[in-house]
């Protein structure tokens, strides 16, 4: 998966949804398209636009599937705007404003690299 900007497909393909479920289809493509707006303002370092004269390095398959857990992770805190989600007899779970994992692929947080003013 190293095709940028992340298609729809690709983010119905990695969360489980099937291609005929076209449902949320709308609500995918636009939290899709604002993770990939975020992405491209936070890491400026690439080649996302895949301009002939760069020299700048294509998006790798990293930076694609952080954005598109990204995404996802948008689509879950839309279902959950107090931060809760109902987990059954378990009782209920709090999802965090942030996931490591997608933070490390994305190079952002506390995985970004030093900063000079």
């Amino acid at each position: 998966m190293s095709t940028w900007p992340p298609t729809l497909a690709q983010y119905k393909a990695d969360q489980k949804v099937g291609e005929s479920d076209t449902r949320d289809d709308e609500r995918y493509r636009s939290n899709l398209d604002a993770a990939v707006a975020f992405v491209e303002r936070v890491r400026p370092g690439f080649n996302y636009t895949d301009h002939p004269g760069s020299e700048l390095p294509a998006p790798t398959a990293d930076l694609a599937l952080g954005t598109i857990r990204l995404a996802a992770r948008w689509v879950a805190r839309a279902k959950s705007p107090d931060a809760m989600v109902n987990m059954g007899e378990m009782g209920t779970g709090r999802v965090s404003s942030f996931d490591a994992d997608i933070d490390r692929l994305l190079g952002i947080g506390r995985h970004q690299g030093p900063v000079f003013a």
